[in-house]
Order: structure tokens, then C-alpha cells, then sequence
């Protein structure tokens, strides 16, 4: 495993009396990590269209809405005939969240959900493996006779994004592919808001048995919410579900103001903290959020001005790191904020997938953590169970980072790793 953000190995196996890195490097081999997922798995298919395509196919400019085979194989159709498609690209937020982790850590991560039994070269099951990263594992997929999803994804002119989507096969993952040994052995399981919209699909059962297992062994999970219209309808489940099953919730500033109320992503982030353990809020030019628990008595001031906004000197704190609620004798709830990284991009080519990118540095930091514990259980980096290596600032900076990278090319995915050495970081850095 590549360790998260721009560091040396020093940073990461100190020496001290009780605990030398020589000691215990014989067992890093024998240390085997890996990130779950479940995903509706579907393509991405990005065309520039008018406003009289979207009215010829009774799409509601701006919002997200299902399609059946049919209009969906139509719709295909008249956007090869009209030359209009710009790309096609394995989608899905958790597919996207695997393949861009698997990517940025050099590691292994475990996709369930289900693919064509019988894939043809050009359909969509054949993109879909074309641009997963080798390092997610497709082998506990289901096998199912018909296709997998699709998303049309169409811009019009002023720039906005009309989804429309056909579901195919995509939630036709039962029960019986879900392995209490695959999940139980994760160091975190990472779910979506979409496959629990409806409770008479077969994924959605796969999903709440997912999360039951992952509860009984400790592992933590992760819930991305899906668009607003989404959370609207089904805030009430949402909300019963983060209490239950959830330790860290991703989402945008919109999903956020639907499931809490608040429109201010500090305010919306506190509310959060009270269902759930870590938030991960991005919010456009604003950059993004990370919220979470602190122990009172391991609190680590920031070096950094404070900033005051909706949340008093909500920064104050932002050099600790997260422990869950339960873990903290006196929890202190912690906020960090960060602009978008070298003020975001002269031109951003791709949205769609930034966030995906931003949670996978996350669960990186996670899994990274988790990773350390094993080889080096007696460093003083675990006196307490964290939730991440880095502090809560430092997440931030790496979940910025992989967010950009994402911006400035035209795949939802990560099409490489992140450079060896960053432009920001001086030459005196690596020399040390």
C-alpha cells in the first residue's frame, strides 16, 4: 500500500525504544488490506445535446430520472446518429470511489454487484470492465442474463447536466452474493444512498445485510448520499440508516441541506455529527468539509488562523484526529474547512466523480490507518482507535488533492496515480 498524501516512510513507522521499524518490517508482507463495495453498477455516457432533446424525451432539464430500456435504447440511438456522444466511462459512485482508491493506494479493493453473464465487445459490460482498475476485484460479482445500467449524463448549452438513467440488471444483486468473510475482513465497507431507495429490490436487502455484518464485526462503513430529489423523498430512511449503520457520510452541500434542513455546510455538518461519527461535505468553489469527534483530552490546536463562520472558531481543533463518538471519554465535535487546491482549476473538464475522488482519499487515510495498526500495534499513533492516520487538516489537504485531479481530466475515474513529487513541495523536503 502507497501511504496517503506526499510523504516519507518515516513519517509513517517512527523509531522509538518499544516499537522499531526493523523489527516489525518482516510482517508488512503478511498484511493484506482491502476496501468493500456494493454499487448499481452502470456506464456513464456523456453527450452534448438541446434543450428539444430533452423535451422530445420527456426529461426534466436538470434533474435525475429513471428510463426505461426502450427510451433509453431511443435516446442511444439518436445521440450516435447526431454524433453526440463525448464519452463512455464505467460510472457508479462506489465503483468510482473503488477504482480511484485501488488507484491512489495501490491496492486492493472487493466490488459487489452484478455484470452480463455473456459480455460483447462495444456494450456496455465491456466498457465497464475497460476502465476498472485492476486492482478491484470483479470476481464476487453476480452474473445476470441482461445488461447492466446505464447513465446518460446530457449538457446542454449553458452547461447544465440532465441525467437520465435505465437501470437494466443493475439492482438485481441478491443476499447470497454478499460473504460475511469479504466484508469482515474489510477495513471498511462503502455503500450508496441509491440502492437503499427501494426496499423492493433485491439489492436492497443485499445492501441492509452488508451493513448488519459490518456493524457485528466493527468495520466501519461509509454511506455517499445520492442527489437532492433523492434525500428529499427518502430523508426519513436516510436518516434511520445513518443511525444505525453509519460511521462516516459523504455528500454535497445540496444532499446535505435536504437531509438536514441547513443550507450552511457547517451547520448541515454539525447536524450530521449527531447521526453519525465523520462527515465529508464537499461544497463546490467553497472546496470541502471534514467533521467529525475528537477526545477531549487529545485535542491538538491548529497552527493555522482560526476561522469563525456559522461554528464559533470551528477550525480550533482541526490538527486532532477522529475517533469515533462512542470511543471518546469526552467528545468534542471538530471541524475543518479547505479551499479548493492552487484555487481549482484554469478550466475544469469533468464534475462528475470529484466527490467520488475527495471520499477515496479518505477512506484511503482510513484503510491506511487500519494497515498501520496491524504491522505496528504498540505505536503511540494508536493509544486510541482512530478513525484515520492524519488529522483532520491533513485529510482535508489529500482529499483536496485527488479532487482536483479528477477535475482536470474528462474521466469520472482516475486515469493514474497522483505525481511522485508535487510541484507545492520544495526540493529541501525530500532531502531531509
Amino acid at each position: 500500500m502507497k501511504f496517503p498524501g506526499q510523504r516519507k516512510i518515516k513519517h509513517y513507522f517512527p523509531v522509538n525504544a518499544g516499537n522499531r521499524f526493523d523489527r516489525e518490517s518482516v510482517a508488512f508482507s503478511h498484511v493484506n488490506t482491502y476496501v468493500t463495495g456494493i454499487d448499481q453498477n452502470l456506464v456513464d455516457i456523456t453527450a452534448r445535446v438541446d434543450d428539444e432533446l430533452l423535451a422530445e424525451f420527456e426529461l426534466q432539464k436538470g434533474a435525475s430520472q429513471l428510463m426505461d430500456s426502450e427510451k433509453a435504447n431511443l435516446l442511444y440511438q439518436r445521440l450516435q446518429l447526431n454524433d453526440a456522444i463525448e464519452d463512455e466511462f464505467a460510472g457508479g459512485t462506489i465503483g468510482n470511489t473503488l477504482h480511484n482508491y485501488s488507484v491512489i493506494a495501490d491496492d486492493s479493493s472487493i466490488l459487489l454487484g452484478v455484470m452480463s453473464e455473456n459480455i460483447v465487445i462495444g456494450t456496455s459490460a465491456y466498457r465497464y470492465l475497460c476502465n476498472t482498475s485492476s486492482k478491484v476485484d470483479l470476481t464476487h460479482l453476480q452474473p445476470v442474463p441482461g445488461a447492466i445500467g446505464r447513465c446518460f449524463a446530457l449538457i446542454t448549452s449553458d452547461g447544465e447536466r440532465t441525467f437520465g438513467i435505465s437501470p437494466g440488471q443493475m439492482n438485481a444483486l441478491g443476499e447470497d452474493y454478499i460473504s460475511e468473510a469479504v466484508i469482515a475482513d474489510a477495513s471498511a465497507l462503502l455503500l450508496c444512498a441509491y440502492t437503499l431507495a427501494d426496499e423492493s429490490l433485491p439489492i436492497y436487502g443485499a445492501t441492509l445485510k452488508a451493513a448488519e455484518l459490518a456493524v457485528k464485526h466493527d468495520v466501519p462503513v461509509v454511506l455517499t448520499l445520492g442527489t437532492r430529489p433523492l434525500v428529499e423523498a427518502k430523508r426519513e430512511t436516510f436518516t434511520c440508516f445513518i443511525r444505525d449503520y453509519v460511521t462516516l457520510v459523504a455528500m454535497n452541500e445540496e444532499e446535505a441541506e435536504a437531509l438536514t434542513g441547513h443550507a450552511d455546510p457547517l451547520l448541515a455538518s454539525e447536524s450530521v455529527l449527531d447521526m453519525a461519527d465523520l462527515v465529508l461535505l464537499t461544497a463546490g468553489p467553497e472546496g470541502l468539509y471534514l467533521s467529525g469527534y475528537g477526545d477531549q483530552s487529545m485535542l491538538r490546536k491548529t497552527a493555522n488562523p482560526i476561522r469563525s463562520g456559522a461554528v464559533a472558531d470551528f477550525n480550533a481543533f482541526e490538527f486532532s484526529r477522529p475517533l469515533r463518538r462512542r470511543d471518546c471519554s469526552e467528545p468534542v465535535k471538530v471541524f475543518a474547512q479547505i479551499d479548493p487546491y492552487m484555487g481549482g482549476p484554469d478550466k475544469i473538464h469533468n464534475t462528475n466523480g470529484a466527490g467520488d475522488g475527495a471520499l477515496a482519499a479518505v477512506v484511503h487515510d482510513m484503510t491506511a490507518n487500519h494497515y498501520h495498526c496491524t504491522v505496528l500495534p504498540t505505536s503511540s499513533k494508536h493509544v486510541k482507535p482512530f478513525l484515520t492516520y492524519s488529522s483532520f487538516a491533513q485529510v482535508c489537504k489529500y482529499a483536496n488533492r485527488v479532487s482536483y485531479q479528477v477535475l482536470i481530466q474528462n474521466s469520472p475515474r482516475l486515469t493514474r496515480g497522483l505525481p511522485e513529487r508535487e510541484d507545492s513541495l520544495e526540493e529541501a523536503y525530500w532531502d531531509s
